[in-house]
């Protein structure tokens, strides 16, 4: 099947290259070489005990993790895809 520049696995390359970024993001957040924190970094409120067990090096409270999950989420978005069209098209 002809597709242009693109080679015929293209379309899986990108896939798997998004799996890939996600990957890495999400062990870069992973924080195993901290103690948890009892206290929030960013609002100060107390930490439940459970979420500290849960999480080893939880440095957030909830209500402030999914803050920064939505900002990192928004960040992931706005990444270039490789060059793809339908990025640079945006």
């Amino acid at each position: 099947m002809a597709s242009g520049w693109a080679s015929d696995d293209a379309v899986n390359q990108q896939i798997e290259s998004t799996i890939t970024d996600a990957i890495e993001i999400a062990r870069r957040q992973l924080k195993h070489d901290k103690p948890s924190a009892e206290f929030c970094v960013e609002c100060g409120d107390a930490i439940a005990k459970a979420r500290q067990l849960a999480l080893p090096g939880v440095q957030y409270c909830l209500a402030c993790q999914q803050e920064v999950d939505k900002q990192l989420a928004k960040s992931a978005m706005l990444y270039n895809r490789r060059g793809s069209k339908d990025s640079q098209l945006r």
